[in-house]
């Protein structure tokens, strides 16, 4: 038995993921169950531009751009809020990244940050 969201509804549920969790924050570590933990030094957090969910695939439409990044620190995971601070956590994710030092640009070139769920096959 095949176990997962169907297509339409993994889609329909990242749009609304992407829409309402829109602010990614940077980690150096798994940010946990309330997504505080491990924060990186670098805590601005930037606004994802999302392209529509397709395949139960949702990915960024454009570049997310750190300008001089506040530390020497290498990221290694990613959260999803409701603002740009405070605000509600929404979900976290990994990233592969080279480590940066303070100062540095950092950059997730657009479609390179995605969101997926489990479909039924």
């Amino acid at each position: 038995m095949s176990v997962g969201f169907s297509t339409a509804a993994a889609n329909a549920a990242l749009d609304t993921q992407g829409s309402s969790y829109s602010w990614i924050k940077l980690h150096v570590g798994d940010p946990g169950g309330a997504g505080t933990a491990n924060a990186a030094t670098e805590t601005t957090r930037k606004q994802a531009t999302w392209a529509s969910a397709s395949a139960a695939s949702k990915a960024t439409s454009a570049d997310l751009v750190w300008t001089g990044v506040a530390g020497t620190e290498d990221f290694t995971h990613f959260s999803l809020w409701t603002a740009s601070t405070a605000g509600t956590f929404g979900g976290s994710g990994t990233i592969t990244a080279n480590a940066v030092t303070a100062g540095d640009t950092f950059t997730i070139p657009a479609g390179s940050l995605t969101l997926t769920l489990p479909v039924a096959a």
